[in-house]
């Protein structure tokens, strides 16, 4: 008599809930930093590297750019231009307001982090998944959020400086020659030798995905190894850790609100509304990490911390959305763009 094995299949989290693997990969590589901080030689081996990294990821941006692409996306300028107001002037608004959480909320730093997070552009890849499921303009979602990218090359570190400037945050006229140095000047090489190399990064763009994910992770334990041997992670309570979710949790209810429904307002139909609320509600960690390693220093692990959280929440409440979206009726004659490709969420 044969007895039949069974196996015990272990529940798939709820496709609503998506934990992204990089999220842990980010969550792994503090632990890293927590566990074994890099000091002495081994801290300024991992500056160096960080910086040479950082200047990779922003080359690599511009030799991917299609500029073709991007004159062509101009013909929707009204769509990308509410984009950019809720991506560098809403967003920034409700940043300011945030001083009033001082000291009662956030501390200074957080609050700090919490204002550039508020600064940094949008998302390019997860704002076309999420239009895409949502049944979205999708090619507008596309231009929008490379539009959004690239204005926060430049846009970013003026608003840092604007806003930032003295607050302690370590923004000087040295760091914006270190913002044109490892941030700009890559992105414009990038931009004059695409037409060399657009080829090659086109052909081999799954290998320097990992090449960029694994840059920002450098980034990022360089970061909090340097926070680490400064010791400024004894600022940070569970307390206070769960008044800044609070807040971000506030933040980004106000945007989804304000997106879509300033967008309705403006007259934009509902394929560009939802494309609107994608792009102009989310915030790019790829764009935000190595910006903040350059702007801030020796505090940057503090001050990306808003950022990370931000991000898997952004994720995991528009992933209810999108799905929600997803069945809403179409109007006769409306285009159904489901089964436009997206890549993985950024």
């Amino acid at each position: 008599m044969t007895r039949r094995r069974t196996s015990r299949r272990i529940p798939a989290p709820p496709s609503w809930l998506p934990v992204d693997p990089y999220i842990l990969a980010l969550i792994g590589t503090v632990a890293v930093a927590a566990l074994l901080p890099a000091s002495g030689t081994g801290a300024e081996v991992a500056g160096g590297a960080s910086t040479g990294a950082v200047a990779l990821l922003f080359f690599l941006y511009g030799a991917r750019l299609s500029t073709a692409e991007a004159v062509d996306g101009l013909k929707h300028w009204r769509l990308h231009l509410t984009v950019l107001a809720c991506t560098f002037v809403v967003f920034p608004l409700l940043g300011l307001a945030s001083h009033g959480l001082v000291p009662y909320v956030l501390t200074p730093q957080l609050q700090e982090g919490f204002l550039f997070l508020c600064l940094v552009p949008s998302t390019i890849q997860s704002s076309i998944a999420f239009t895409s499921m949502a049944r979205g303009n999708v090619p507008a979602a596309i231009c929008a959020g490379s539009f959004s990218s690239l204005a926060g090359i430049l846009l970013t570190p003026l608003l840092a400086a604007a806003l930032l400037g003295g607050s302690g945050g370590g923004f000087s006229l040295d760091s914006l020659v270190r913002i044109v140095l490892q941030l700009l000047a890559p992105f414009v090489a990038g931009q004059l030798l695409r037409r060399w190399v657009g080829g090659f990064i086109t052909r081999h763009r799954k290998a320097l995905g990992y090449v960029d994910r694994g840059s920002i992770l450098l980034v990022v334990y360089t970061a909090f190894s340097e926070g680490m041997v400064a010791g400024i992670w004894h600022q940070v309570t569970p307390l206070r850790l769960g008044a800044l979710l609070a807040a971000e949790a506030v933040l980004l209810a106000l945007m989804l609100a304000v997106s879509w429904y300033g967008a309705k307002r403006l007259g934009f139909g509902r394929d560009d509304a939802v494309a609107i609320q994608f792009a102009g509600s989310k915030k790019s960690l790829a764009a935000g990490l190595p910006m903040a390693s350059v702007l801030f220093g020796a505090h940057a692990s503090l001050a990306v911390l808003p950022l990370m959280l931000f991000h898997q929440m952004q994720l995991m409440v528009c992933a209810v959305i999108a799905k929600r979206r997803s069945r809403d009726p179409l109007p006769d004659g409306g285009a159904d763009v489901r089964h436009v490709p997206a890549e993985a969420l950024n």
